[in-house]
């Protein structure tokens, strides 16, 4: 199957606000021709009133957690509202986390992302999903307590993860310690010795989200959270680590002379937490790879990624009090070509080449909100809105056409998700 992606306006993402007209060809999942391309398809999409660029890759989530959406949504801080969510947590069986985990893709994909690093609970279930949807997934192996409990969920959860993945290529398991407030150094150095012994696999974990977890660090460890992770070692191993909000100048330095090491910001979760604002703009200047994610729906409370690039972007305009900290093509590169190079993805993602996977997202532009166009990178960054996702794909697979989702029973998705949800409840 060959599909002819005719006459968009194409963002590559392969160098700095770089675009124009042309054709891009998908064969075999594959990106076979970018460009001007005089041939016939099996299939052709007149998308002279589109933008063409890379899918978007939400670089942390939670998918199942849009069971818990709209749910204890006034908590003071972090840990109270962690208070609340980890008794629900203790509730949740493969059923809830298999529909919520189709539920969150669904919604991942009709706001022009198709890939996801995940940290939850029962991922076989996520696999399942993810597997059955067409989607492209990181999943991480969430590690809580002690090296007791880290070896038994390496022992017991590995296995089960790995024959659900079987030999679908869209999905990978990585390590992914909680926090250093939920995990002893033990455990970190367990998924450090794992990953390091995985060649491909990389650490996931949430790091100084908070200044009350600074402090607390400094009390228990004499040591930032990021300085006591460099202790243990685990910054020798690739990683991508959530949030950020609180690294001393220091910290960024130390991040910074690792190559592998990168940042996800999660701006609504931030300011929905009241966790701070992420100097990004600091962490870009000293040449750490930063990625865009957009947290777990009960914390957002949405997994919308073109709505959290705009968040991106007006958050770091205001932080630093000047558009300038806020280029389109920064913030745009950050949903894509540097969420591709976090998870370790960028030979595969993250820009449109040819001999890459086709992951492609096409946005309307024939819309008020829209019009006129002027610059097509501004345009995606300030003024679309999930309305003008029309086209996703996936290696190849379209996942969603003109706005409706191929893949999955939307309607099905919702219906089960909410019977899970009241059976919670009633747990």
């Amino acid at each position: 199957m060959s599909t002819l992606i005719r006459n968009a306006e194409i963002i590559p993402m392969t160098e700095r606000d770089r675009h124009f007209r042309g054709d891009i060809l998908i064969e075999n999942g594959k990106i076979a021709g970018i460009g001007s391309i005089d041939r016939m398809a099996d299939e052709t999409i007149d998308a002279s009133k589109m933008l063409a660029l890379p899918s978007f890759v939400n670089a942390h989530t939670h998918s199942p957690m849009v069971l818990m959406r709209n749910y204890k949504d006034t908590c003071e801080e972090l840990m109270s509202w962690l208070s609340e969510i980890f008794p629900i947590e203790d509730k949740l069986q493969d059923d809830d986390i298999y529909w919520g985990s189709k539920l969150a893709i669904a919604e991942l994909i009709q706001s022009g992302c198709t890939t996801f690093a995940d940290m939850y609970f029962q991922s076989w279930n996520t696999a399942k999903a993810v597997r059955e949807t067409g989607a492209r997934a990181v999943l991480g192996l969430t590690l809580f307590g002690d090296g007791e409990e880290t070896k038994r969920r390496f022992r017991e959860f590995v296995p089960r993860i790995d024959a659900e993945i079987g030999d679908c290529d869209r999905i990978r398991l990585d390590a992914a310690p909680h926090a250093i407030y939920t995990c002893t150094a033990e455990t970190y150095t367990l998924a450090a010795e794992w990953t390091a012994a995985h060649p491909g696999h990389y650490l996931s974990t949430h790091l100084s989200e908070t200044m009350t977890e600074v402090n607390d660090s400094l009390r228990d460890n004499k040591l930032r959270p990021a300085e006591y992770l460099d202790s243990l070692g685990i910054f020798s191993v690739p990683c991508y680590l959530a949030h950020c909000v609180h690294l001393s100048e220091g910290e960024a330095e130390m991040i910074s002379r690792h190559s592998r090491a990168s940042i996800v910001h999660n701006p609504a979760s931030n300011m929905k937490l009241a966790s701070g604002i992420a100097p990004i703009r600091k962490y870009r200047e000293l040449g750490i790879n930063v990625a865009l994610g957009t947290d777990g729906a009960s914390s957002n409370n949405n997994l919308s990624m073109i709505k959290d690039v705009n968040l991106t972007a007006l958050l770091s305009i205001v932080s630093n009090m000047t558009p300038s900290a806020a280029k389109p093509y920064d913030i745009l590169a950050m949903a894509t070509i540097n969420g591709a190079k976090a998870l370790g993805l960028e030979d595969r993602i993250g820009t449109l080449e040819e001999g890459k996977d086709a992951d492609i997202l096409l946005i309307n532009t024939d819309d008020v909100n829209m019009t006129p166009l002027n610059d097509p990178l501004s345009a995606t960054v300030f003024a679309a809105d999930r309305k003008n996702i029309d086209t996703v794909f996936c290696k190849g697979e379209k996942l969603l056409e003109h706005g409706i989702l191929t893949t999955i029973d939307k309607d099905e998705a919702i219906a089960r998700t909410n019977e899970c949800w009241q059976d919670i409840l009633r747990r």
